[in-house]
């Protein structure tokens, strides 16, 4: 329904950023003028000196600013930021009141942009809100999405933002897939031809096209120190850079002032391969940046508008990693030395990309302002959440109380996937096994029916599944659920996400952990290690692993290769191991390692003995080899006693070092090294470690176990 009055539009600007974004449809609205009556409200940094009194090219616009609120308290810390919001409101209803706007229209995700929204949802004024449901990575997320929600209107820049927005249950018909304003402007066919006069005014003669750098970096509030080491870092990779370099100065966040300090005490202001400006005019701007041979910073502009001209990009730090970018942006995350940050200059400086229009098709402004036409003043104020559907449930089931609290267990081994339903008591109500499959895609569809079907079973069961837990070989990123590098036995399977495949299918938590972590967490919570603070779990199988539980906590180290027990070396010369290193307890006392020993005996005739029972065509294992030894074969005794000592050594190093109150041994081997392993214990062990007792595991499944373990910790609000 079209307005039958003028529709009265507040557009407030809190800094030359956002204004970028806002002029195009300030112009746009002004050319209406039988449509819309424009007003204007001016604050933040815009009318501070040190941050070049921008609200002077606002007037040199031509617009008529209603109203110049002076909202920033100086300290640029975080207590100022608040002080400022703060004085923000106290300021904003009288100025509200006056105008008495039909809509306002806010930008982004500043400080000073929360208050203004805030002020106007309390005081029932409609807000249009620009650029919700991106995602940057730093507290900038928080703002803006609580702006969305205070928000009646938004329109936003890409497809990804369109779906947050309704993701966050904001109503999808008062959502306007516009693009970024400012690409109308960058877009437009009318380019400027003295693009040459605007590089030299800003960086003298020698100022040449794509043979100069924009550095434009600012602080990151939830880490500020680390910002201004970035920023230091930044600038002398930049003097060792040696290129002409114009540098604006960090915007008013907590920090800048420090960052300052560093630019000054590097003397960049007085370097002659340096201009350091407070303001550049918007137009100038982005023709500074079209023709320059590389940005760096951490500046939106670098992910966002850059790349509409093929600008390459290097992007320092966490403060846009969260943003959609094209491919001109060089991601520097962790960057924590100058010669990082100088190599990415080497490989972006003076390189062209295809231009990108993921923010923008140059349309935006047209369709900002048909939205505002459509905007009905007589509906209701109040807003409404698109909630998603919740069944209403007003009483109580018997199916519901008796439902037993399960999770879904896989265990990723090199030959058999195996799915298991595992209640909370840690029973196996129901298991699944099929053959692993060699490649990658067909083992991924395979664990995704296996677990389908579990679900469908777990209804007839009256299992509710809580979540689902993976067990798998090698080295395992569990915080983010996927596997790193894995076991030779399971091919293909390195760099793989888990987690989100499973999830995505299921619509359940996943977690993901190594096999011998899980082996662990599985004894803590159904087998030996229950009500025990620290104890270590062995693994004795075709490998060797096992998992660390020191005070209560599962140890995963630093880059998730903790408790890899069995490439500890207790030879310098020893057998080779599949690591590729030598001399390690897995090449001696591992499943593999004895069948190694046993093929090496039958082939040189030296492995059957009277009473044992064999056919011609059986496999040799390592389950001949221990027979062969019980029956009195004095070479096959021989490696098993020194596949006994390697295991026992590399336990009492373990010993020695976390001293633990229980050593599990797990795997079909376990039972056979018990009773050697403490004996060699109790004769070469520290005198305070040699009553540690060596038990057996009496669990039948403890990678499953230990799989679900996880997921019925977390379910139910245990700490894992």
């Amino acid at each position: 329904k079209e307005c039958e009055r003028k529709l009265r539009v507040c557009v407030a600007t809190c800094n030359r950023a956002d204004y970028s974004k806002l002029a195009p449809i300030m112009f746009g609205i002004k050319t209406h003028p039988d449509e819309f009556e424009l007003e204007v409200v001016v604050l933040g940094s815009h009318l501070i000196d040190d941050y070049g009194n921008t609200f002077r090219m606002i007037e040199q616009d031509d617009f008529d600013i209603s109203s110049k609120l002076h909202t920033i308290v100086r300290g640029e810390d975080e207590a100022a930021m608040v002080e400022s919001v703060g004085l923000a409101l106290v300021k904003l209803p009288d100025v509200l009141q006056r105008l008495r706007p039909d809509i306002l229209v806010v930008h982004g995700d500043r400080f000073d942009a929360l208050a203004l929204a805030t002020a106007a949802a309390l005081m029932n004024i409609r807000i249009l809100h620009l650029e919700g449901g991106e995602v940057s990575g730093t507290i900038d997320d928080s703002i803006r999405h609580a702006i969305s929600k205070l928000a009646h209107y938004h329109a936003c820049c890409t497809r990804r933002a369109e779906q947050h927005l309704i993701a966050m249950c904001e109503d999808h018909s008062r959502i306007l897939l516009a693009g970024c304003p400012s690409y109308d402007k960058l877009l437009s066919p009318n380019h400027r031809d003295d693009y040459m006069d605007i590089i030299k005014s800003w960086l003298g003669d020698q100022g040449q096209e794509c043979d100069y750098i924009v550095a434009l970096q600012h602080p990151v509030t939830t880490d500020i120190q680390h910002s201004i080491k970035i920023y230091g870092l930044m600038l002398d990779a930049l003097l060792s850079f040696n290129k002409k370099t114009l540098i604006l100065f960090p915007n008013i966040d907590a920090g800048s002032k420090e960052m300052v300090r560093v630019m000054r005490k590097k003397g960049i202001e007085q370097h002659p391969n340096f201009r350091a400006v407070k303001h550049i005019p918007f137009e100038q701007f982005i023709q500074l940046v079209s023709h320059a041979g590389c940005m760096i910073g951490n500046s939106s502009c670098g992910v966002r508008e850059a790349g509409a001209f093929g600008t390459p990009v290097i992007n320092l730090g966490s403060r846009q990693t969260g943003r959609e970018t094209g491919e001109n942006v060089l991601h520097v995350r962790d960057a924590d030395t100058q010669n990082k940050i100088y190599h990415a200059l080497e490989l972006q400086f003076g390189k062209r990309y295809p231009g990108s229009k993921i923010y923008g098709d140059g349309n935006a402004v047209p369709r900002i302002l048909k939205f505002l036409r459509t905007i009905d003043l007589n509906e209701s104020l109040q807003k409404t959440f698109c909630f998603p559907t919740v069944k209403d449930c007003i009483s109580q089931d018997i199916d519901h109380i008796l439902e037993t609290q399960s999770a879904l267990a896989i265990d990723l081994g090199g030959t058999n996937l195996r799915v298991a339903i595992v209640s909370i008591r840690g029973k196996i109500v129901k298991k699944y096994t099929l053959p692993n499959p060699k490649n990658h895609k067909d083992r991924m569809q395979l664990i995704l029916k296996m677990c389908a079907d579990a679900m469908r079973d777990s209804v007839c069961l009256n299992c509710r599944i809580l979540g689902v837990g993976v067990s798998t070989g090698g080295r395992v990123n569990y915080q983010e659920g996927v596997v790193l590098h894995s076991t030779k036995l399971i091919q293909e399977w390195s760099s793989v996400d888990l987690r989100t495949p499973i999830s995505d299918e299921l619509h359940l938590p996943v977690w993901v952990d190594n096999d011998g972590n899980c082996a662990a967490l599985a004894e803590r919570k159904f087998g030996h290690g229950k009500g025990l603070e620290n104890f270590v779990t062995l693994i004795t199988g075709t490998g060797i692993g096992g998992g660390i539980i020191h005070d209560n906590e599962l140890i995963h180290g630093s880059t998730f290769c903790a408790a890899e027990l069995g490439h500890i070396m207790v030879s310098l010369e020893g057998p080779e191991c599949s690591c590729g290193s030598r001399g390690c307890i897995e090449a001696y006392a591992s499943g593999m390692a004895l069948q190694k020993e046993a093929k090496r005996l039958h082939d040189e005739d030296l492995l059957l003995v009277e009473g044992m029972d064999m056919k011609l065509t059986e496999p040799i294992t390592a389950a001949h080899l221990i027979n062969a030894a019980r029956l009195g074969n004095c070479k096959a005794d021989a490696v098993l006693n020194k596949a006994s000592t390697a295991l026992a050594v590399g336990i009492i190093n373990i010993l020695h070092m976390v001293n633990p109150t229980l050593v599990i041994l797990s795997g079909i081997l376990a039972s056979y090294y018990q009773a050697p392993v403490q004996h060699i214990i109790s004769e070469r062990a520290l005198i305070s470690t040699q009553n540690i007792k060596i038990v057996t595991s009496e669990l039948e499944e403890p990678a499953l176990l230990g799989a679900a373990s996880i997921v019925l910790d977390y379910a139910t609000r245990r700490l894992y």
